[in-house]
């Protein structure tokens, strides 16, 4: 057999039956077992032929020469791209629905769905999102904390809350405080907050500001970002600990490496936009992660990107061992993405 020649029907039954026999055992799959398992019979030496020519073409290896076989990452890209999703059991898409109902949040949603997937599939949730790049003012608060720092606290109309400490160049009173909330409040309110900064900015420019207190104090606040939110990937993981058990044929070393690298943020990202890069809301199912890490060769992730009716843009996955339960996964990244866009504020 070829190694790039595509399999006949026959052939691929036999390969996915190694395969899901695998995933169940985690132990290499003699011919006896697929012979056994096997609606249309074929012999035990039928099938070991047909595994020396899959081993032959890079779909199966050998661990020990008295072994069976073991699928290997070319086999599990062949039997994924064959699956649907399963369906997810009634009581846990009705807990599913309930959690993310009592989130505050949409941005507090894709944190929630995070726990949630950890759970469902004992694998490790992973979620981001990114909040949409057209903000609206709901309102600002302005607390004093002394020493010129001031708490700024701006809601924007998706219902998200923006902290940020800032330090001024000069003294402002809690009055003059209370004075520049409710002038910002009272004129931008609804306003979108690039048109919002573009007005005040005018408004500042004029010869008006030299003559009203309230606009000479608020230039302080506008000129350390009285109006920005920050628009980076909030990123979510849970269940690295899961991956202790697995047998990843990793040194200590590599897997504390693997482990450090699954805290980093940047990495997490860039293994989502490396992953999810099919159109948005089209489920990505991707074996073998070697190039975003070498310790992630055995593993694989499921997910999918797709932007929420709030306007963030969520992006949810499950990392796990190639021998995951992979319409299992499926069916939980899917009920959980129709979860969030079904619940509404």
């Amino acid at each position: 057999m070829e190694p790039d020649a595509p399999l006949n029907a026959r052939v691929q039954d036999i390969l996915h039956a190694i395969v899901r026999t695998y995933i169940e055992t985690g132990e290499p799959v003699g011919s006896h077992t697929i012979a056994e398992r096997r609606a249309n019979r074929l012999s035990a030496a039928s099938i070991r032929n047909t595994m020396a020519s899959l081993a032959d073409a890079g779909y199966l290896s050998q661990p020990h020469t008295s072994a069976g076989r073991v699928p290997t990452e070319k086999a599990f890209r062949d039997y994924v791209q064959t699956l649907n999703a399963g369906r997810m059991p009634s009581a846990d898409a009705a807990r599913l629905r309930i959690e993310l109902m009592e989130a505050p949040t949409a941005a507090a949603r894709v944190e929630r769905c995070c726990h949630i997937l950890t759970e469902l599939t004992n694998n490790v949730g992973i979620t981001a999102s990114l909040p949409p790049t057209v903000h609206e003012l709901d309102q600002i608060e302005l607390v004093p904390l002394g020493d010129r720092r001031v708490l700024v606290i701006l809601v924007t109309r998706d219902r998200t809350v923006h902290n940020r400490v800032v330090a001024l160049d000069e003294f402002v009173s809690s009055e003059e405080l209370v004075n520049i909330r409710n002038y910002v409040n009272r004129n931008f309110s609804g306003w979108r907050l690039e048109d919002a900064r573009r007005e005040l900015l005018q408004r500042i420019a004029e010869e008006r500001a030299i003559y009203d207190a309230v606009l000479r104090k608020l230039t302080l606040l506008y000129r350390k970002g009285l109006l920005d939110v920050d628009v980076a990937p909030v990123v979510h993981m849970e269940g690295a600990s899961n991956l202790l058990g697995l047998d990843l044929h990793l040194t200590r070393e590599k897997l504390r490496d693997l482990l450090r690298a699954l805290e980093e943020k940047e990495r997490l990202v860039e293994l989502l936009n490396r992953v999810l890069e099919q159109p948005t809301g089209s489920l990505a199912v991707h074996v073998g992660l070697e190039e975003a890490h070498p310790a992630m060769k055995e593993l694989a992730l499921i997910g999918i990107s797709f932007q929420m009716p709030s306007g963030i843009w969520a992006k949810i996955a499950v990392l796990g061992p190639m021998r995951m339960r992979y319409e299992k996964v499926m069916g939980a990244v899917l009920q959980t993405r129709r979860a969030l866009e079904s619940t509404q504020f």
